[in-house]
């Protein structure tokens, strides 16, 4: 079984998506969509920069939807389709559209609202996220639990093991990082990101990010969707709709999602986007599995000859 998987959020590069669209084909439908329905100087920041514009939050996470819906219209005209698909937060709205329960229009359209909800939240109540590398999670849960008195900071997202990010104030995230290095973590990474994602900071985010969720017609899934939120395989449109309104402010349980797909059957991953960030936490996850990757012409030659 296969599993199509979607990056999230600083998996962007300058350049992203340019092979691509040089190349032709149904990945050109794709970024002519994102520029008649986005900023139509969204592809000149993607594909010659300036860094700084990239990295807003506005323009990265439609930017790197953008580049992964490209992407998987290359790979379909292979034929090759997946029996499981999850994205790492905003990459599950790239998973939801490829298993058809939104047109790449719509999806695009959701992405751009939610960042600008998120920027906006990080603007008026600003957060940041830090990863911690070398403990595990009930110490993490613990360190944070004891850094979160006089403020927020919760576990944004299980990555593998490991890895771990944690999200909220700035003050508490800083007490948290310290608290995690007398712990014996090997690193503690600040993560570039505009706020406190998916932590409570951001419910001003979601409420109004809810109400035009319910506001979008959704099709039934063609094949499990696996949520960030719980990591379960889901169908129903309004399942997948309530659990994509729930991630903005609950963590990411991107392990336990790889863990439940693999005890499901799947033993190939397929990461469909921008970068091989996903590519390296599956690994570690479960070194037994395939994963390949598809952002460009090379790497869609070699999936489609792995797969083939």
């Amino acid at each position: 079984m296969i599993a199509f998987v979607f990056p999230g959020q600083n998996s962007h590069y300058v350049g992203m998506g340019r092979d691509l669209h040089a190349a032709g084909g149904p990945a050109v439908a794709v970024f002519e969509t994102a520029q008649s329905v986005l900023e139509p100087e969204l592809l000149t920041v993607m594909f010659e920069g300036p860094a700084a514009a990239l990295r807003r939050t506005q323009i990265q996470q439609p930017a790197i939807v953008t580049h992964s819906l490209a992407a998987l219209a290359a790979l379909r005209e292979s034929g090759i389709a997946p029996d499981f698909v999850a994205g790492h937060s905003v990459g599950e709205y790239s998973a939801v559209a490829c298993a058809g329960c939104v047109g790449a229009a719509e999806a695009l359209r959701l992405v751009r609202f939610r960042a600008e909800l998120m920027a906006a939240a990080g603007d008026s109540r600003p957060g940041a996220m830090a990863a911690i590398l070398g403990l595990g999670r009930a110490a993490v849960e613990e360190l944070v639990e004891q850094a979160g008195d006089a403020d927020v900071v919760v576990v944004a997202n299980y990555n593998s093991p490991g890895q771990i990010v944690i999200s909220g104030a700035v003050d508490a995230v800083e007490r948290a990082s310290a608290l995690a290095g007398e712990a014996g973590a090997k690193r503690v990474i600040r993560l570039d990101v505009s706020g406190g994602f998916h932590s409570p900071l951001m419910e001003p985010a979601a409420r109004p990010l809810i109400e035009r969720l319910e506001r979008a017609d959704f099709a039934t899934a063609s094949v499990p969707v696996v949520s960030n939120v719980d990591a379960q395989p889901r169908t129903d449109p309004g399942e997948i709709r309530d659990a994509l309104g729930r991630q903005m402010t609950s963590g990411v349980m991107w392990r336990q999602s790889v863990e439940r797909m693999v005890s499901e059957g799947v033993q190939v991953f397929v990461e469909i986007g921008p970068g091989t960030v996903l590519s390296r936490l599956i690994r570690r996850i479960d070194p037994d599995v395939s994963v390949l990757n598809v952002e460009d012409t090379e790497s869609l030659e070699q999936a489609v000859a792995e797969l083939g």
